[in-house]
């Protein structure tokens, strides 16, 4: 299922000063987190890490909800202090341990808001811990219900806290907030949310697994992650957005899967992995990262065998790995490639069968169905002997399915 992020924005009550965004992820466009509250918390921060963070939040605060079990896996670790908000609510708040928990991160120098306050003591307990104190304002509230928002919105601010009044869909309610001087106010008659579809991206469940026993390991072994992710072509890719997105300031951008996860670091990729995680199983994937897979080591051992060649073993091998992306992710190529920095052979190949890269990827298409007469034709375009090729064809599936067994019996 497609998944979009949504950014809903923050500003001032009483100006047009943006001050930040909360972020959201859907499932579609009519229901918000109908999913677990880990699964929708990790859907959205993997989504605002492999997304170009800088486009959709320009590079203002940013409200994130985290659950408990994210809070004690260290996960706001991965964010920046200064460009977020760890969002709490009721789940965090009744949770024995909530105050030593927030009070290990605050000491880290991160902020923190409570999303719909309750009038109650366990809500009370938390005030010295937060920055903000967020309460629904539809506008229809009766004498009673005003009162009691109007003496949290005077609590706030006797404690130093700033007050941000969600739901303000109406102008009603814009005006009701203003009139009980929030600080901030956030809905849909502020601005509807700001909507960046995602497509879906779907990881085989073996491969998940192993690289989340590698790099659990006290000594994670750096060639090994590299190939677990190289065998899945969703992992890789989500890889290389999130390394060469905004978030992490990239000054050079990398097609390199060992130069992705140094420059984001084994604790963060820890984290990375174990939000992974919490994303639900899609099925009928499986073949097509197997053909992913084997195009893959196809391409690149058949480039080793060309003279002359203009695109290197690994970019072939990227070349093999992407060129299901499109069914992965449910989004047209161009797109998705543009997000990622490939050699251009590889996505003129990809995007319009154009170039040297072009004919070798038709070439290893025309193999999987057995286009005799095509494959004669390629092969002697590219230099390459028919008979090689049926060696090491077969080469490469030995060693796809005896790696791939090994993969989805775990």
């Amino acid at each position: 299922m497609e998944k979009i992020i949504a950014r809903q924005l923050i500003k001032k009550a009483d100006t047009a000063e943006i001050v930040g965004y909360e972020l959201l992820v859907q499932s579609d466009e009519e229901s918000l987190y109908n999913v677990s509250a880990d699964s929708a918390a990790a859907n959205a921060m993997t989504a605002f890490l492999t997304e170009n963070s800088g486009r959709i939040f320009n590079d203002r605060k940013t409200f994130m909800t985290f659950t408990p079990s994210l809070l004690f896996r260290n996960t706001p670790k991965i964010f920046d202090k200064d460009m977020i908000v760890i969002q709490i609510e009721d789940n965090v708040v009744i949770h024995p341990l909530a105050s030593i928990l927030i009070s290990k991160y605050r000491e880290d120098g991160y902020h923190f808001a409570i999303n719909d306050f309750q009038f109650t003591p366990k809500y009370f307990s938390m005030l010295e811990y937060v920055d903000y104190i967020k309460v629904n304002i539809s506008g229809d509230e009766d004498d009673k219900q005003r009162r009691t928002i109007q003496n949290v919105v005077e609590m706030s601010h006797g404690f130093g806290k700033e007050f941000i009044a969600t739901g303000v869909n109406t102008k009603k309610a814009f005006e009701l907030a203003k009139e009980m001087n929030v600080d901030y106010v956030e809905g849909a008659y502020i601005s509807d949310k700001a909507v960046t579809k995602t497509g879906k991206m779907e990881y085989l469940q073996g491969n998940l697994y192993q690289l989340i026993l590698e790099v659990t390991k006290d000594e994670p072994d750096m060639e090994q992650m590299e190939q677990i992710i190289s065998r899945d072509a969703a992992l890789t890719y989500a890889l290389l957005k999130m390394a060469n997105s905004a978030y992490f300031s990239a000054t050079h951008r990398t097609a390199s899967i060992r130069q992705a996860i140094m420059r984001i670091g084994i604790n963060q990729l820890k984290q990375w992995v174990y939000l992974l995680s919490f994303k639900e199983e899609e099925t009928g994937t499986e073949e097509v990262m197997k053909a992913s897979f084997m195009r893959a080591n196809f391409a690149s051992a058949l480039v080793r065998k060309m003279e002359n060649v203009s695109i290197t073993p690994p970019d072939a091998y990227l070349m093999g790995m992407f060129s299901t992306l499109d069914c992965l992710i449910d989004a047209p190529m161009e797109e998705i490639l543009n997000e990622i920095p490939l050699a251009d052979a590889v996505k003129e190949a990809l995007i319009t069968g154009e170039g040297e890269a072009g004919k070798l990827y038709h070439l290893i298409l025309c193999y999987e169905r057995a286009d005799w007469t095509e494959i004669k034709r390629l092969s002697e375009e590219l230099g390459l002997q028919t008979n090689i090729m049926a060696q090491i064809y077969m080469e490469c599936v030995e060693e796809v399915n005896e790696i791939w067994n090994d993969v989805v019996s775990r």
